[in-house]
């Protein structure tokens, strides 16, 4: 069974740092292309991070550049999201999500969902 679960969010102050975790069970991880999506309520899901399935190359929105860097760990089936200096805009649910490769667009095929880690950066 195909299944992604997403642990290590919760409160943060400002500047502070967070890791998220991805771990995957019922395939090999290293085969796949694993994003990092996040939503806040009353914005649009919003692609923060994809790390690819064919030469591990790392692709970030933006808006991350510079404070998250996305790797995984292939002995433990698990992609990491580490955040660094935090902002309150970085409030929101973050989801992993599994594909074949990094999609450019917002449409790509993802067969695979985590249920989603809750991160609030606030003072």
């Amino acid at each position: 069974q195909v299944q992604l679960v997403e642990s290590g969010g919760g409160l943060v102050q400002p500047g502070g740092s967070l890791r998220l975790s991805c771990a995957a069970s019922g395939f090999t991880l290293d085969y796949y292309a694993i994003s990092w999506f996040r939503q806040s309520p009353g914005k649009e899901r919003e692609r923060v991070s994809c790390i690819d399935s064919s030469d591990g190359s790392a692709e970030y929105a933006d808006f991350v550049k510079g404070r998250f860097t996305i790797f995984r760990d292939n002995a433990k089936n698990t992609v990491y999201l580490q955040m660094n200096s935090l902002k309150p805009e970085d409030t929101a649910v973050y989801y992993c999500a599994k594909s074949l490769i990094c999609w450019s667009g917002a449409g790509g095929d993802y067969d695979s969902w985590g249920q989603g880690t809750q991160v609030i950066v606030s003072s």
